[in-house]
């Protein structure tokens, strides 16, 4: 099982960043072709979702973006440091909560297999895509 771990300030240039190593590290662990797109909008989703909560929490921790070839699966998950109260729902107020869900829908929507979890210092979310035999024999 290997592992590439990304870590980056929270700030949206950023980000573009991160969906270009997790479609490059996927491609070389065997991610069919046609679903790079997909990954690329999920992961860009999701780290902006992170940087967007550091900012509105004004918090300097990282986002890491930490993606795993396993036998089968690809698995990225992208943790924040925003702190436990967007984790738990308090946020904030209307807007800021209507934005977290529709970033979470898209991710939902793009993703087969996500998980969205959070811990004492921030949120994280897990997603994984099938690794094709055919690719990953290449």
């Amino acid at each position: 099982m290997a592992t590439v771990e990304l870590r980056f300030s929270a700030l949206p240039e950023h980000v573009r960043t991160a969906r270009l190593v997790a479609a490059a590290v996927a491609r070389r662990a065997g991610v069919d072709e046609s679903v790079l797109d997909e990954l690329r909008l999920a992961v860009g989703e999701a780290c902006s979702r992170a940087v967007a909560l550091h900012q509105r929490n004004g918090r300097d921790g990282a986002v890491r973006v930490a993606l795993t070839e396993q036998e089968k699966r690809f698995l990225i998950e992208v943790a924040d440091e925003a702190g436990p109260a967007h984790a738990a729902g308090a946020a904030g107020g209307g807007g800021q909560e209507d934005e977290d869900a529709l970033g979470l829908a898209v991710i939902t929507g793009l993703v087969e297999d996500v998980e969205v979890g959070h811990g004492d210092d921030g949120g994280v979310i897990r997603m994984s895509w099938t690794i094709s035999p055919a690719s990953a024999d290449a």
